[in-house]
């Protein structure tokens, strides 16, 4: 079939009122943005949906990219016919129910919604032309009202007719950009890459911060965070990650503090950091992906004593999802396998053996007081190192290729 455009319906953004310009044109830009390699299309955004003119482009792989992008609520290819030319939505609609409908005795409806009221047929008339010429066509095939196997959408516009048979979920959500940017502490498990992908969702516009301690921690598990962002990436845009040196501050605290608290006082030296880097970036929040008393870190007990250096808001988007909901989505995002991947993160390399599930604040602050926080903090954040990462790329076994690459030459 050959689609002339895909039709987007916007979904929440309906209910934005009069905001809804604003909501529109974000999601304008951000499809325009993931279309770039597309470039004889044209976007033309309306108030109840967007046309996306494909000028030969391959509706699959538009569709495809589609499937990433916030804010849509359904999408559908589309044919569209000049409003002079009733004939040949006969024709458009019969292939359409051809290539949906090749086995007789399947089942269709032709569906008809007409906006342009002034034009000649009504509703119930375009129906009964378009099923009858069908019919005669195929005369195989069975009308239902209810629940056929192809429906054929007959949309009657000022414009022109709009025909169509199938209607995609898209991504649902909000277009990422339209509530403002948080700081995402990505860590290199299940969760966080999961966490941002749902605060994507609701549009916040994320920055990645990530914690690493070499030589504890290898560079694989650094690209490991990067290939991640990179996925996560497909669905924002380039992502910035930020990447946080954090072995003097894991050592000192290794030294200087009992080892029930070890965790708790690095967690609240990362916040403490993912919290300056936000403010000096002017993101409104921090998202992380703890999950209410999955480990001993993320008891609710823990949070609080974990939380107590900041008033920044701290957002957990799979705070009451199960492991098992959790790794669902992160295998619908293609992050899963990539997770499970053996490199151990800063998180885990100094973590004791029985760590306080339920730790007092006081006794965490009281423990603070032995370090130079301040200083500690200050030589982190001045070796910090920002990049941004496109869609897809990989960092993983790059050496290994560049190395096999210089041995088959020599």
């Amino acid at each position: 079939m050959k689609y002339t455009e895909v039709m987007v319906r916007y979904g929440e953004l309906s209910t934005k009122g009069k905001n809804r310009k604003d909501f529109i044109g974000r999601l304008n830009g951000n499809i325009t943005k993931a279309l770039r390699p597309f470039p004889e299309i044209r976007i033309h955004p309306k108030r109840d949906r967007m046309h996306i003119v494909l000028n030969g482009e391959d509706a699959t792989a538009i569709m495809s990219t589609l499937d990433h992008v916030f804010g849509i609520q359904t999408y559908s290819p589309v044919v569209r016919v000049s409003i002079d030319d009733f004939e040949q939505v006969k024709q458009v609609a019969l292939e359409m129910v051809n290539e949906a409908a090749p086995t007789a005795g399947m089942s269709y409806k032709i569906n008809t919604r007409r906006s342009f009221h002034d034009y000649e047929l009504d509703t119930n008339d375009v129906n009964l032309a378009v099923g009858d010429f069908i019919t005669d066509a195929r005369p195989d095939l069975v009308v239902k009202m209810k629940q056929p196997d192809v429906k054929v959408r007959v949309e009657v516009r000022r414009d022109g007719f709009y025909v169509s048979y199938l209607t995609v979920q898209g991504a649902l959500g909000l277009p990422v950009g339209t509530a403002g940017k948080g700081m995402l502490m990505l860590s290199g498990g299940i969760d966080s890459p999961v966490a941002a992908y749902l605060a994507l969702k609701r549009g916040v516009e994320i920055e990645m911060v990530h914690f690493y301690s070499p030589p504890y921690t290898t560079k694989d598990a650094l690209n490991k965070a990067k290939e991640l962002a990179g996925k996560i990436a497909a669905y924002a845009g380039p992502v910035t990650f930020i990447q946080v040196p954090f072995t003097e501050i894991q050592e000192t605290i290794k030294e200087k503090v009992p080892e029930g608290y070890l965790m708790t006082v690095q967690r609240r030296f990362m916040l403490r950091l993912t919290d300056q880097l936000r403010a000096q970036r002017q993101g409104l929040a921090i998202f992380n992906g703890e999950s209410v008393g999955q480990v001993a870190s993320q008891t609710l007990e823990s949070m609080a004593a974990i939380n107590d250096v900041t008033t920044t808001p701290i957002l957990r988007p799979v705070a009451t999802l199960d492991k098992t909901e959790i790794i669902d989505i992160a295998r619908k995002i293609d992050t899963f396998d990539l997770s499970v991947q053996p490199f151990e993160d800063c998180c885990t390399i100094f973590a004791p053996p029985q760590p306080k599930t339920h730790p007092d604040t006081q006794k965490a602050r009281h423990y603070e007081q032995a370090l130079a926080i301040e200083d500690l903090e200050q030589r982190a954040l001045a070796g910090v190192e920002i990049t941004k990462i496109q869609a897809g790329e990989k960092f993983l076994h790059q050496d290994d290729a560049v190395n096999q690459e210089i041995s088959e030459l020599l």
